[in-house]
């Protein structure tokens, strides 16, 4: 990183649920930054969780300095708890935000104190600190609608808000991709059309270095993570394969769930991974079945209705904006089958899903009926 641009990172690692539903067992990361020139920059600040390691930090970098400038990327609350405390203690700092953020502020603080010293900024808009030139790049529904990216063309620095961010620990050494994933399609992924938009905004930019809000900053060889953050937000299939998603109440269709990735793997799948929904972690279900190109569901019925891990992992997909997938949907039941048509309506709500003709559906315990239309399924699915 540029030498004037200083990180403000708190790692907390204590921490298990990130948004209080995904867990993170390596923590996660609050990043802010500090640009130290003839004006000084602020960007973001911190969840309240870690209000006084963040102060402790800021005001050991500042020193006897102000800054200047707040700039709010993004106002969700791991992002701008200390905002209010930051205007306050500094009476001369402009906070610097979109037009949209400037309406949500009052939801989340008392900002009547220093209303006369927040100045909105648009797309394209710049600001000079002395050396650093700032372009403002709006970025609304990545993933909220205030939300803006700062590019320093000095530093060739991308300030990324929640763009390019990870779960877990701010080390670069650690791979970056599969925490990084599982936080875009859980956190970022409905909002695709967005991202695009966004990157299109960045062509042409010189970027060395991407500063998110979460996770480490990236630098050097930046190929891989703009590849993937391209494939993701224009929903591409990552992995060939077939993800086999199921629940199963007694074993019987878990041991169907084994039985057909057999099948698979011998009618050429080129990866198979089974999971069992009541056990998986959803918000790792929900990255699997965005990154690979097939997806078989298998519910047994419950109630009438679809076994309820099963029902959570569908909605999970539809609210983060599942599509252009090829699928298979198996059902079982002992006396009266309905999940299978409860599941088909849930999927035929998604935007160019290719469902798997004819719906199995099983009948208890493994047969030589229910191989037989298994390894029907596996030969149909893979059909080109």
């Amino acid at each position: 990183m540029h030498a004037d641009i200083k990180e403000l990172s708190v790692y907390d690692h204590d921490i298990d649920l990130f948004e209080s539903q995904y867990p993170v067992p390596e923590g996660i990361t609050y990043n802010s930054y500090i640009i130290l020139d003839d004006k000084i920059a602020l960007i973001d600040t911190v969840d309240q969780r870690k209000d006084d390691d963040w102060r402790t930090n800021l005001l050991e970098i500042l020193g006897d300095r102000q800054p200047d400038y707040l700039i709010v990327q993004h106002l969700e609350p791991d992002h701008s708890s200390q905002i209010r405390w930051v205007m306050e203690r500094y009476p001369e700092c402009r906070l610097i935000c979109t037009a949209a953020a400037l309406k949500m502020l009052p939801l989340l603080t008392d900002c009547s104190a220093y209303a006369d010293r927040i100045d909105t900024k648009a797309d394209g808009d710049t600001m000079s600190l002395g050396h650093h030139e700032l372009t403002f790049v709006t970025a609304p529904m990545v993933h909220w609608p205030e939300v803006m990216m700062v590019y320093d063309a000095t530093a060739n620095t991308l300030f990324s808000a929640d763009g390019f961010g990870r779960f877990g620990a701010p080390d670069p050494t650690l791979p970056w991709a599969h925490e990084a994933r599982r936080y875009y399609f859980n956190i970022v992924g409905k909002y695709g059309q967005p991202v695009q938009t966004v990157l299109r905004k960045l062509t042409g930019k010189e970027i060395d270095t991407i500063a998110p809000l979460h996770g480490p900053v990236l630098e050097g060889d930046l190929t891989e993570y703009l590849s993937l953050y391209r494939s993701w937000a224009a929903y591409d299939v990552e992995t060939d394969g077939v993800l086999i998603a199921y629940g199963s109440i007694h074993g019987m269709t878990g041991e169907a769930a084994q039985k057909l990735r057999e099948l698979l793997v011998a009618a050429g799948a080129p990866k198979v991974k089974v999971i069992d929904l009541s056990r998986h972690d959803l918000s790792e279900a929900v990255e699997d079945a965005f990154r690979m190109s097939h997806l078989v569901v298998m519910s047994p019925t419950y109630d009438g209705e679809i076994f309820p891990p099963v029902h959570d992992f569908i909605h999970h997909l539809a609210i983060k904006g599942f599509r252009s997938r090829r699928i298979a949907i198996v059902e079982n039941g002992l006396w009266a089958p309905a999940a299978g048509r409860k599941m088909r309506a849930m999927f035929e709500q998604m935007k160019d899903i290719t469902i798997v003709e004819p719906t199995i559906t099983l009948r208890g315990r493994m047969t030589e009926e229910t191989i037989a239309q298994l390894t029907a399924l596996s030969h149909s699915l893979l059909e080109k």
